[in-house]
Parts: structure tokens; C-alpha cells; sequence
């Protein structure tokens, strides 16, 4: 996969848009993986703040297919400051 450049979150669209190295760029629908993965309160308001606050560290965990695994591990948002 190319290298993540850029994140946006487009709340008109419910989208966050990434650019790529190579000039590519992908949307991610944004209620698609909301209703995939949250599954619980704790897990919807965790894809919230991410979307909010961290998109691309959002973009990074649905690209590389670890948003799951992340949001089994708890919903501590602030792990993501520690890295």
C-alpha cells in the first residue's frame, strides 16, 4: 500500500477522504463502518472521536483492516497518544 499522506473527514458526506503518495485517494463511508463495528455505545462513540479528532490514525486502523481489533481492545482512545 502506498503511503497515507492526508485525512479529512467530510461531515456533509459522512466520509473521511485519504490521499496517498502516489496521488490515489479513497473515501471511507464512514456509516458503513460504524455499523460493521460498533457494536456497542462505548464503540460508536470511539469511532466518533476518532473520526473527529484522529482521522487519519482512523484511516490507518480501516485501511489496514485492524479497526476491528482496536475496538476489541477496550476503547481507550488515549492509547493512541501513547504510540
Amino acid at each position: 500500500m502506498n503511503k497515507l499522506l492526508s485525512c479529512r473527514y467530510n461531515m456533509d458526506t459522512n466520509r473521511v477522504e485519504a490521499r496517498f503518495e502516489d496521488g490515489t485517494a479513497v473515501a471511507i463511508d464512514c456509516t458503513a463502518i460504524e455499523d460493521e463495528y460498533g457494536n456497542t455505545s462505548t464503540q460508536r462513540a470511539e469511532l466518533d472521536w476518532l473520526l473527529y479528532n484522529k482521522s487519519l490514525e482512523y484511516a490507518q486502523l480501516v485501511l489496514g483492516g485492524k479497526i476491528g481489533h482496536y475496538l476489541s481492545l477496550g476503547c481507550d482512545h488515549g492509547r493512541l497518544e501513547e504510540q
